[in-house]
């Protein structure tokens, strides 16, 4: 029988960290929450910490890795069944990319108060092919499965919103190569194939040991344009579909496991402000970059 009583969200990564808080705060909300995680027995946990709150019956857990098409169809195929429709996707599972240890991290970016712009040292970080391309499956890919996977029940809400966590690692400036500044910043021409080409370029002279020949970004690259796609692919779907209020948001430098809990925001702040664009009118703003709880450029 569906349970299509209340509105109804998915979030994805909600194991820990903003995607936990975030479960939290839209269950608060009176939102059923679909908390998914990629490794079965910490999503369980998850849930049982949000019992806790007095949410048991606002969370349900389902396993969910997005870089899977098998796993992706799964989740849809429940929420079809349970729920009959969505109306909250959260994107929010995502990786680093790459490998650095505790002290590495904190060498590397350490912003000394919300605002500024992190500084970033000399230390540097080991990005191999394959994780450079899981990062792009996680981040990027995995998002684009997770809208194609749900985008038929998003449209049988009437107020349907998309939230991908972004960063502003994801800001065109990061990347120094001209050519997929100028592909990315197009809004007129930017497509999916447009896209893809660029990564598959970055991807193409990574294996060819020419990225900084060719002006790929030096520090963490993957990441960076993992999270410029993504930015980038949120444009393309809030143009193909006026009716979804679709978003890019980077949630703050929050302490969190991928920065080895060195940020300088809580985890309750980031999530609130990824929670803000969940929360929108049907006449709100689509297809834009927001950080610090305001609409930023992309370049």
């Amino acid at each position: 029988m569906a349970e299509a009583t209340h509105r109804i969200a998915v979030v994805t990564g909600a194991n820990k960290g903003i995607g936990l808080e975030l479960c939290r705060q839209l269950a608060l909300k009176g939102i059923m929450v679909v908390l998914t995680a990629r490794n079965e027995k910490r999503g369980v946990e998850a849930v049982e910490k949000l019992k806790k709150f007095g949410l048991s019956d606002r969370v349900v857990f389902h396993q969910l890795d997005v870089t899977d098409t098998t796993s992706v169809a799964s989740l849809a195929d429940f929420i079809k069944t349970r729920f009959e429709k969505i109306d909250i996707l959260v994107n929010n599972a995502g990786i680093l990319g790459a490998t650095a240890d505790g002290d590495a991290m904190r060498a590397i970016i350490r912003p000394a108060k919300e605002g500024d712009r992190p500084v970033r040292g000399s230390v540097n970080m080991a990005q191999t092919y394959e994780l450079a391309e899981e990062c792009l499956r996680t981040n990027y890919n995995g998002a684009k499965l997770m809208v194609e996977a749900l985008i038929t029940l998003l449209n049988l809400s009437d107020s349907p919103r998309i939230v991908n966590v972004s960063s502003y690692m994801g800001k065109l400036k990061e990347i120094p190569n001209e050519w997929a500044k100028g592909v990315l910043s197009d809004a007129e021409s930017l497509t999916e194939e447009r896209i893809d080409m660029v990564l598959n370029e970055f991807l193409k002279d990574l294996k060819d040991g020419s990225l900084e020949a060719k002006g790929w970004p030096a520090f963490m690259p993957a990441y960076i344009l993992s999270k410029a796609a993504l930015i980038a692919y949120t444009r393309v779907v809030a143009k193909k579909y006026p009716s979804l209020r679709i978003n890019c948001v980077c949630p703050g430098y929050v302490k969190t496991d991928i920065n080895y809990n060195d940020g300088v925001l809580t985890v309750e702040e980031g999530a609130e402000r990824v929670l803000r664009l969940t929360q929108l009118p049907n006449e709100g703003p689509s297809g834009l970059f927001f950080s610090r709880n305001e609409v930023s450029s992309v370049d």
